[in-house]
């Protein structure tokens, strides 16, 4: 039987409690719920309701006197009144109250204990306690005996509905943090995500304060113990790359670097499952077994098969599992100081090389920039490539202004004489639709010539529109390959598309110039002249 613990003191009286139950017991919850069944491969598959992605637009910040000064208001992070937070928090509880039971995950965030939170979740749904076993680090028996108080607690009412009038709030859907109260409330949205972001964001928030930079960004390590970073957005191949069969996962998505190293906050993995194959992600494909949360997949109802392939619930699908499911995982989830950070994008203009060696303020540059594109046909409107960037390659979870982060990154680069490259795994010979997208592997090819050393002292071409360095020789790679403006039929287009995307950085950039320094503004693209 799971541990009992008294919730009467937070608000929540009900007849059972369920603590820390272990995978096979919220199995037979989830099912005896109706919400979820079991695969063939013997994972649990659940649906997260109309919700099958984070709900950015209803995200709210408490806005109170002893943390709003550090706080990046605007569009992502929006203030919110403490009596509206209190109002949404006695919502929850009180449809918590109206339940039989309510399930409590008590777990850690952060491998490195100098810098560990206790985290609690409070749920109704047995698929949420079972993926936040899988997402926090699981607590040994006696931990568990011995956590005392949390030092966060999330109280997820998703099945219940926001009320849309109260004060600061737009929809049924509500996702709240307060850093005071050290509290985070959910309602009206099943998205389990909700749970994992909103442990980062408070990570986002309490690292800095304490001279850490968070990342949003995966980790590996090669046998010698060099650790590389893998920054990237949707689709640019994170995932991907940085599950590498000769390297140790350290972890998938969530990071952050002390002055001892980098620890990884999660004790899971949250991949995508859309397309998944045993060919492509055979580490992620054999992760999916007993004790794994599949979301919003659809299932073959004889066999019980996943067809990874069918999108008719969302494209969004995702897997959760413990990070000791890949077999070449390091854990403990620590490593050193890294040696290679890797900024990927996926360039759907065609424009930039497959990799460009970066300086600590061209990576500031690219770090806030975080650009990628978007393809045409991904979108409905969409006819021809559009830049996306994202600050940070995260800034839905970012708390802080953007360099804040970025001067956290460059003092370390500077401090470990890490090496920055930006790797294009997008367009090559043209834009989307006229070129074709880069090869796999010649990427691979790539992340093991940074890996190995090689590419840190190839010869190298300056860029005369973005300035960093383009090696001319990488092993496995054709050489006419690596300079992207010999790949094109017709210079003169690439030299058009080249400004148009410079100017599309620049015009991004603009709203952080008031705060970046001349040295990170230098760093950025060249628009020439006579071009508008």
């Amino acid at each position: 039987m799971s541990d009992a613990i008294d919730l009467k003191p937070l608000g929540i009286d009900v007849e059972e409690i369920v603590r820390n139950a272990p995978p096979a017991r919220l199995y037979e919850y989830a099912i005896r719920q109706g919400s979820a069944c079991i695969t063939a491969q013997g994972a649990l598959a659940t649906n997260s309701g109309v919700k099958t992605g984070r709900s950015p637009k209803d995200k709210r910040i408490v806005d109170s006197p002893e943390s709003s000064a550090d706080i990046w208001w605007g569009s992502i992070n929006v203030p919110m009144a403490d009596q509206s937070f209190l109002t949404n928090r006695q919502r929850a509880l009180d449809y918590m109250n109206t339940q039989e039971r309510v399930f409590v995950c008590d777990g850690f965030a952060g491998w490195d204990p100098k810098y560990q939170l206790k985290i609690r979740i409070i749920c109704l749904s047995a698929y949420h306690a079972l993926f936040m076993h899988n997402m926090l680090i699981r607590p040994s028996q006696e931990e568990l005996a011995n956590f005392g108080e949390p030092d966060y607690v999330i109280y997820n009412s998703g099945q219940f509905p926001a009320n849309p009038y109260t004060t600061d709030m737009t929809s049924a859907t509500s996702v709240n943090l307060s850093f005071e109260r050290q509290e985070f409330v959910i309602l009206g949205t099943e998205y389990a995500g909700e749970m994992k972001k909103g442990v980062f964001t408070v990570m986002n928030y309490l690292m800095p304060k304490q001279g850490v930079l968070s990342m949003h960004c995966s980790a590996n390590e090669g046998n010698g113990g060099d650790v590389s970073l893998f920054f990237g957005l949707s689709g640019t191949g994170k995932t991907t790359l940085s599950a590498d069969p000769h390297r140790k996962l350290i972890g998938d998505d969530e990071h952050c670097w002390t002055d001892d190293g980098i620890f990884n906050i999660e004790g899971g993995c949250y991949a995508k499952a859309i397309g998944l194959t045993v060919e492509r992600e055979p580490e992620i494909f054999r992760a999916i077994r007993p004790g794994a949360v599949l979301e919003n997949v659809v299932l073959d109802e004889e066999t019980r098969e996943v067809d990874y392939n069918n999108t008719s619930i969302t494209e969004n699908t995702r897997c959760s599992y413990p990070i000791e499911y890949i077999p070449n995982a390091k854990v403990p989830c620590v490593g050193g100081h890294p040696t290679n950070i890797i900024l990927l994008t996926c360039d759907a203009f065609g424009v930039l090389p497959p990799v460009s060696r970066l300086t600590p303020e061209q990576a500031m540059y690219h770090f806030i920039s975080g650009y990628t594109a978007k393809v045409a046909g991904t979108e409905v409107g969409v006819t021809e490539p559009q830049a996306t960037f994202s600050a940070c390659f995260g800034a839905a979870f970012l708390v802080w202004h953007p360099t804040k982060y970025a001067e956290l990154l460059a003092e370390r680069i500077r401090k470990h004489h890490a090496r920055v490259w930006l790797v294009n795994t997008g367009w090559t010979g043209g834009a989307y639709g006229a070129g074709s997208r880069m090869s796999l592997r010649h990427t691979r090819a790539i992340i093991d010539a940074i890996h190995d050393g090689s590419l840190a002292s190839a010869d190298a071409e300056t860029d005369p529109t973005f300035g960093f360095e383009v090696p001319i020789k990488c092993a496995g790679m054709p050489d006419e390959v690596l300079l992207p403006r010999n790949t094109w039929k017709n210079p003169e287009a690439f030299d058009a598309a080249a400004q148009n995307l410079a100017t599309l950085f620049q015009e991004n950039f603009a709203q952080y110039e008031d705060v970046a320094s001349e040295a990170i503004k230098a760093a950025g693209p060249r628009i020439s002249s006579g071009v508008a």
